[in-house]
């Protein structure tokens, strides 16, 4: 086989900026520092510690109240000036649909949390209206989600002061990964270990609800100890509650399918049929809020009939706002009055926060995952900015922990039912905070004779459509390789806690990632000159780092060995290498130089050239495919 194309490659300096300048002709032979010149230009003086702090400082200042950077941080003042009034109906159609929905999902998902009802309200109005000046999207409800709802009880275990300070330090922590641009930590959870987690957390969510939709006892966090309990606590079923539930949750899944169903053409609707269109997405999307109404009349009937112990309702639930405070940093101890005996102890700060652990990690990039998930399903092909996300989950959340507000984000069935509703604006989030407002403030004694099978019906008929099974048959067929860390992630989440199995299946994932880049693919060709001169080409796929550098020398050098033929390293894919690089790379210099067989570097970028130079400075390096082949020519003579 011989190559006839010329494979020339133009070099210049590394960049403009540059203080290191490397230019190397084409069609000529390199041996590293000794045929170029390297030139350095002469900085001036040093300025002093506290002058280059002064200078710092004063440009992050300016570049923070520029202008581009206050319209991008406020996204409210590139939309706002923009607003018009037909955009006005959109925005409260849409918020108002929301607000149907999210308020019996907040009185559940507190229930998920283990938390009384309220705290799952109070996490549905500040954030939201925070939302409206620094959200980037359109499309995104801020409010408690199933899976920030189920980490929170397994992290804070039902205490509210936890909950609320887990809420406070994961807002921290998304403005700090803001500020740091880390937006790209989600790039680490691939889609089969997403995949994995959400259908584990369905599964999850759906037995953490069977002790209120059959009405018995249930204790665990993982699923395994939850079914073991539900299990041994089978034969106290409560009857009523679970002929409730199942009512409730095949009216629920009927009226999802109304929502989609359409009466006529789908265009050149008559005024009626658009009318009876419009009624069938309004009750399919109103479902939650028609099933909390219509349950909670069957509870008060029941209660006012003398049989409200047939099923169970959530009781009391606090009327009115709550005070605006700091996040609590500590607990205090609970004493018996009258014995002094210490009946719950109490925890300092740093206890909390050593009982928050790895959440502190996992839930801010879970929601995260969950934020951009509904950001880019509703971007239209527009760029997204996970940054901003970011930062406006972050001040959100710490809104929501100064008004004792469950954990919350962007929620993906929120979003849909946002966007379907026509929204226009980050102003529809306005109306459903004051909705929510209103709950709190009006409706709350209305809660009380709410079944808890009802409730527990909202989230069952929700998560199972969270199980990710359609995404096994098109990874088999794509890679099945990527089946193992999903279902490690999956298989973890079910045997530990939630935030210990995503950081599995995220380290089966880096695993393959680190085998990877520790076994890169040679190319192994024999080549021939024009003047039937052959030679070995070997041709790395990426780049030169430590974790692949012995396993490269080793095949290189066996090859070598084998072959006995002039040897000739394409590089072209090498754009990176390290020191480990270097003096790999300098030893199989000397290996082959030891046996008196040519080695050669073809196409090597000056980058890498100048960092393999400091160990070596006998590496041959070639530009173009004439000059390779006069030069295997020498050596062939030689």
């Amino acid at each position: 086989m011989t190559r006839s194309e010329d494979n020339g490659h133009t070099n210049g300096a590394f960049n403009e900026d540059s203080e290191v300048s490397l230019d190397i002709p084409t069609n000529t032979l390199y041996h590293t520092s000794r045929d170029c010149i390297v030139q350095e230009e002469q900085s001036g003086e040093s300025e002093s510690c506290l002058e280059a702090s002064r200078g710092c400082c004063r440009s992050l200042w300016q570049n923070i109240f520029r202008k581009k950077t206050l319209y991008k941080r406020f996204p409210i003042l590139t939309w706002l000036p923009q607003y018009k009034k037909d955009y006005i109906f959109g925005d409260l159609v849409a918020g108002i649909s929301v607000a149907l929905t999210v308020i019996p999902q907040a009185l559940a998902y507190a229930g998920i949390a283990g938390l009384d009802l309220q705290y799952g309200l109070y996490a549905c109005f500040l954030g939201c209206f925070i939302y409206i000046f620094i959200g980037s999207s359109k499309d995104v409800p801020i409010g408690p989600t199933a899976i920030s709802a189920l980490l929170s009880f397994q992290i804070a275990g039902g205490s509210w002061q936890i909950a609320t300070l887990l809420t406070f330090l994961t807002g921290i922590i998304e403005i700090l990964m803001g500020a740091f641009r880390l937006g790209f930590l989600i790039d680490f959870v691939s889609g089969p270990v997403g995949a994995g987690f959400t259908s584990a957390v369905s599964l999850i969510i759906f037995s953490s609800q069977m002790k209120d939709f059959l009405g018995i006892q249930t204790s665990g966090n993982t699923f395994l100890q939850v079914w073991i309990s539900i299990v041994n606590d089978i034969h106290n079923i409560s009857w009523p509650d679970f002929i409730l539930g199942l009512i409730c949750i095949t009216l629920l899944l009927s009226l999802r399918a109304l929502a989609s169903c359409s009466v006529g053409p789908k265009e050149g609707k008559s005024s009626g049929q658009s009318l009876l269109t419009g009624i069938f997405w309004t009750v399919g999307t109103a479902r939650n809020a028609l099933l909390v109404c219509g349950t909670a009349g069957l509870g008060y009937w029941l209660s006012v009939s003398g049989q409200e112990d047939l099923v169970r309702t959530v009781g009391f639930v606090p009327k009115g706002m709550p005070s605006f405070q700091p996040p609590p940093f500590h607990i205090d101890a609970v004493v018996n009055e009258t014995t002094g005996e210490v009946l719950v102890d109490g925890q300092s700060f740093w206890d909390m926060v050593s009982t928050l652990g790895s959440g502190l990690i996992v839930v801010p990039l879970i929601a995260l995952l969950e934020t951009m998930a509904v950001v880019q399903a509703f971007a239209d092909g527009k760029p997204t900015d996970a940054t901003q996300e970011l930062i406006a989950s972050g001040v959100c959340n710490v809104a929501n922990s100064f008004v004792q507000g469950l954990r919350s984000n962007g929620g993906i069935a929120r979003g849909a039912i946002l966007n379907a509703s026509g929204v226009r604006t980050q102003l529809s989030n306005l109306y459903t905070s004051v909705i929510v407002i209103i709950a709190l403030l009006y409706l709350t004694p209305c809660f009380y004779y709410i079944p808890k099978a009802a409730l527990a019906s909202i989230i069952i008929a929700a998560v199972v459509f969270m199980v990710q099974y359609r995404v096994i048959k098109p990874m088999w067929h794509s890679k099945k390789t990527d089946l193992i860390p999903g279902l490690g992630a999956f298989f973890a989440c079910l045997v530990l806690p939630l935030q210990l199995g995503i950081l599995v299946g995220i380290g089966i994932n880096v695993v393959f990632i680190l085998y990877q880049a520790a076994r890169p693919k040679l190319r192994i060709e024999t080549l021939a000159t024009s003047s039937g001169l052959k030679y070995l080409m070997l041709t790395p796929d990426r780049c030169l780092i430590f974790p692949s550098m012995e396993f490269v020398r080793k095949v290189i050098n066996k090859q070598g060995v084998k072959s006995t033929l002039p040897v000739v390293i394409d590089c072209t894919h090498i754009y990176g290498a390290d020191f480990t690089a270097a003096k790999v790379i300098s030893t199989m210099v000397m290996d082959f130089a030891q046996r008196q067989q040519p080695l050669f570097f073809y196409n090597l970028q000056p980058r890498v050239a100048q960092v393999f130079e400091g160990l070596n400075k006998d590496l041959v390096v070639i530009y173009d495919l004439t000059t390779l082949h006069s030069k295997l020519a020498e050596k062939g003579s030689a």
